[in-house]
């Protein structure tokens, strides 16, 4: 999946203005009123040639005073983008009649920042086009909903104001940063038909899968001729097929930590983007449980649209408080395909998640637990008894996955600073050793 590769987004509207008369109006009214009452009251009418020239400005304001028409245009050179990334936003503005003091301010949302590019312009002729540029900074992954323009300005004189507030801006969705993974957990029980994971079964293949003595009915073109020298009698390379599989993505979106700017929900959403980005290139079905608040499951599926359908599912997730769940601790029999590999990925904190798992473990699913570290978000121990309690809180933790140990379920920790293919290598090495990776 690339984000890149969205198509633009505009939008032209016509907004009406609202219009705000000045303090410098005002002023200019009221020096021009006091000079008119003193005039008529002292019968000073030197006083009118002092105040015309002031009442004479409002006047002509008044006379000219209207909404003017302004047309903007708004451009966004993408509606999906990776988070890191920037992307270009363009407005282009045209008024009906001279404009000055042209201010525009973009409220781009809590995910994105805006800077602007180029020279401002701060007047606007009728008939000439500004346009403005600012490039959008994804900064978090999210479902921006779309920002929005103000847009002010004033007249020559500077006694009326005009507003065009709150003109929204296109959306705009970012899509959690991926970390490139070489190695995959291979799935138990792959399916039937062609993939990139390769079988433990022999057959027709391109993986090297080992070297055996010919036997009669083997082509000569699998022949291994050093083998052959070396042992003395023929030896035949055996292949093994390519298989794929059904990976299902769990992500327990029940809690969430912080310290700082960093938060345990957002290296989950990274790790699970990830990991379904790299099965999918592998050529694996792949589906997502977002296990919280609300549970949201999406079913396996091949290519590039079903990698879109996880990333926008993945860029809603949130921790959300819901009565719905304090009687539904498992997942429903009959939600997961069968052999399918599933990788949780949990700071493994809420029971209901908890519970969830190891009944999956036990029901002899597929499973490998990817641990975001919740101590990685836990300030450092001040003083004796808080260092004890962390330490009795770590054994706790330790028991816990001895747990998920003794039902076959491999938990891997994964730290803050380590890549994500660590986590992913030592549960493929704990599924060699247990053998748990049966002949498919």
């Amino acid at each position: 999946m690339s984000g890149q590769r969205a198509g633009a987004a505009s939008r032209l509207s016509r907004p009406a203005a609202r219009v705000v008369a000045s303090r410098r109006l005002a002023v200019y009214l009221g020096i021009g009123a006091a000079g008119l009452l003193t005039a008529v009251l002292f019968g000073r009418p030197e006083a009118v040639a002092v105040v015309v020239p002031l009442l004479l400005l409002p006047a002509l304001g008044l006379a000219a005073a209207g909404s003017p028409e302004l047309s903007i245009s708004i451009g966004q050179a993408r509606e999906r983008a990776i988070e890191g990334s920037e992307v270009a936003l363009s407005v282009s503005l045209q008024a009906s009649r001279p404009l000055w003091g042209l201010r525009l301010e973009i409220r781009p949302g809590r995910e994105v920042t805006a800077r602007p590019l180029g020279p401002s312009v701060s007047e606007l002729r009728p008939g000439a086009a500004a346009d403005l540029h600012w490039a959008l900074s994804c900064r978090r992954w999210g479902g921006r909903r779309g920002g929005t323009l103000n847009v002010s300005a004033q007249d020559r004189l500077g006694l009326f104001s005009y507003h065009w507030a709150d003109q929204r801006l296109p959306g705009l969705r970012i899509y959690p940063a991926a970390d490139k993974l070489r190695r995959l957990i291979p799935a138990a029980r792959p399916q039937m038909s062609a993939g990139d994971d390769v079988s433990n079964l022999r057959g027709d293949g391109i993986e090297f899968g080992g070297i055996r003595q010919f036997l009669p009915g083997d082509r000569v073109r699998h022949v291994n001729w050093r083998a052959t020298a070396r042992r003395g009698t023929l030896q035949v390379n055996e292949l093994r097929p390519e298989r794929n599989a059904d990976v299902v993505i769990f992500l327990d979106t029940f809690t969430e930590l912080e310290l700082g700017k960093e938060n345990s929900l957002d290296r989950a959403v990274r790790a699970a983007g990830s990991i379904a980005g790299a099965y999918l290139r592998s050529r694996d079905r792949v589906g997502l449980i977002g296990f919280g608040g609300t549970l949201r499951w999406l079913a396996p599926g091949l290519g590039e649209r079903q990698a879109y359908r996880i990333a926008d599912s993945l860029i809603e997730s949130e921790v959300i408080f819901s009565y719905a769940w304090k009687g539904l601790e498992v997942i429903p029999p009959r939600t997961l395909p069968p052999g399918a590999l599933v990788v949780a990925v949990t700071p493994l904190l809420d029971e209901r998640s908890l519970r969830a798992l190891l009944d999956l473990g036990g029901r002899g699913h597929d499973l490998v637990v990817v641990e975001v570290s919740p101590l990685d978000f836990l300030p450092p121990a001040q003083d004796e008894p808080a260092f004890l309690a962390r330490r009795l809180w770590e054994m706790e933790r330790q028991a816990l996955r001895t747990r998920f140990v003794s039902v076959g379920v491999p938990v891997v920790r994964w730290d803050a600073g380590l890549p994500l293919a660590a986590p992913l290598l030592a549960a493929s090495r704990f599924r060699r050793e247990r053998r748990l990776v049966a002949p498919r």
